[in-house]
């Protein structure tokens, strides 16, 4: 049966933390529920940074990332959502008997009666070194990401940036690398406090305000790193010098794009979309979460988006059925997990 012809209570456009809990809670809710996700693989952010360890989860230890991203995936499954990878949604049709149709850019259609958007903010991409030629290093140690501490074991690792990606890499590889250094262009880091005062009193040798000017190498590897410091215009106030690394790794941030969803005539803020309390839009049976929703008790956690999904969902469900109970029952009390609660007990 094609996308089109088969109807769903709920669509859920994206896959990171916020679409996964949705599509959970959409279960909860006796929803026949799918998700779409442009990658081919699910996780959203969570993806990008396997290695990275998470505090802040309710009743969660420090887990790292990648093995959170599993969790996250095995508990959307729990009602058997359909899941859709490697479609990247681009229009909005509303047909005459209310319920909607979304499009792929390839065409592809889906039939839903409500909507829910957790694409973050939009199609990510990571920002690159602006540097003409870097490029040809990035096959062999120029990196936007680290997926593996040990590949940088003994190595001498220079990163640039001062957001918390880049602080917490150099709090991880501080542990293993021969030597870390930082630049970044600003004397403020946006990384999270307790980490950039660990990262200062740690081993990391801490440039502000730098910035990488120029790569040398033969070949495709990077062997030296110009670095320079800068004024308060940006521009390099002293010569630059050189450091000798075994790799250099970037992040400079994201890139968003949410694509033609913005000609959709949502509200849209700087970096998101805003909705009222319910995670409502201005268009009808459209909602948000995570951190594609601006709303007045936004919270940029992870948690933060388990919050925005249900409520999303909630708000989807009594847009259907204004009638529906405000909020699923709690799983302890919820007649829908005595047979699996019973599966685990044996």
């Amino acid at each position: 049966m094609n996308g089109e012809s088969e109807l769903y209570d709920l669509t859920i456009i994206g896959g990171g933390p916020a679409g996964l809990y949705a599509a959970f809670y959409g279960g909860m809710r006796d929803m026949k529920t799918k998700l779409i996700e442009a990658r081919e693989e699910l996780g959203g952010r969570t993806v990008m940074y396997p290695n990275k360890i998470v505090w802040d989860i309710g009743g969660v230890p420090p887990t790292r990332c990648g093995q959170i991203t599993s969790r996250m995936i095995e508990q959307a499954m729990t009602f058997e959502p359909t899941i859709v990878l490697g479609q990247q949604i681009a229009g909005l049709e509303r047909l005459i008997d209310g319920t909607m149709v979304v499009t792929s850019d390839r065409g592809e259609r889906h039939h839903t009666r409500s909507l829910i958007l957790a694409v973050g903010h939009g199609a990510l991409k990571q920002a690159k070194l602006a540097i003409e030629g870097a490029e040809r290093f990035e096959a062999a140690n120029l990196h936007y990401s680290v997926t593996d501490l040990e590949v940088y074991r003994g190595k001498r690792i220079l990163i640039s940036g001062g957001g918390d990606s880049a602080v917490d890499w150099a709090n991880e590889l501080e542990r293993v690398a021969a030597s870390v250094a930082l630049v970044h262009r600003r004397n403020r880091f946006t990384g999270h406090e307790l980490n950039v005062k660990r990262m200062k009193e740690s081993s990391v040798e801490v440039r502000t305000p730098y910035a990488i000017k120029e790569l040398h190498g033969d070949g495709d590897r990077i062997e030296e790193v110009s670095i320079a410091r800068l004024d308060s215009e940006g521009q390099p106030s002293e010569p630059p010098e050189r450091l000798a690394v075994d790799a250099v790794i970037v992040n400079h941030g994201l890139r968003g794009d949410f694509g033609r969803i913005v000609d959709w005539g949502l509200e849209m803020g700087d970096w998101n979309i805003r909705a009222d309390a319910k995670l409502a839009t201005n268009i009808p049976g459209v909602f948000v979460a995570g951190d594609t929703a601006d709303h007045p008790g936004k919270l940029h956690l992870i948690a933060g988006a388990f919050a925005d999904a249900a409520l999303a969902v909630n708000g989807a469900k009594r847009y259907l059925d204004p009638e529906a109970p405000r909020a699923a029952s709690v799983s302890s009390h919820n007649a829908k997990f005595d047979e699996k609660n019973s599966a685990l007990s044996r």
